[in-house]
């Protein structure tokens, strides 16, 4: 399976944000969508970086309050990985568990197109799983 087939199916809306939104702004961007990162982009297609919950956990806890004040530019990952609609899922699951990344923003033509989440991997995996085993009852109940 491919990343456009996630992309079909779950849909291509991306929350993006400017670099200077507040920590404050973001945490309401990610509360409003329900959602546990956002994409850094000053255009919405271009991708400057990337900042999740557990970006501002870890620097809210380093320095307070003062943080939800302060720009996301301060504290988003800026070396951000992407996948392109082509990539197969299988390679995606992999990138995303040996990098601990939960988030990739899916690029095409230089473009933000999407977004694939460990979640959106996940759910694949358990259909692609259900679909296979539906085949192997069948097959073994002689229906083939």
């Amino acid at each position: 399976m491919r990343i456009a087939e996630i992309l079909r199916r779950k849909g291509s809306d991306v929350a993006t944000i400017a670099p200077d939104t507040t920590v404050r702004s973001l945490l309401g961007t990610l509360a409003e969508h329900n959602i546990g990162a956002v994409v850094v982009s000053p255009d919405g297609d271009g991708i400057v970086g990337i900042i999740s919950e557990r970006d501002v956990v870890r620097s809210l806890h380093a320095r307070g309050a003062e943080l939800l004040d302060a720009p996301v530019a301060e504290i988003m990952t800026t070396n951000v990985r992407t996948c392109a609609p082509d990539d197969p899922v299988d390679g995606l699951r992999k990138t995303m568990t040996e990098h601990r990344i939960r988030h990739l923003p899916v690029v095409h033509q230089g473009r933000l197109v999407g977004i694939v989440s460990i979640g959106d991997v996940v759910k694949t995996a358990i259909s692609e799983l259900a679909t296979e085993r539906q085949h192997l009852v069948e097959y073994l109940q002689g229906k083939y």
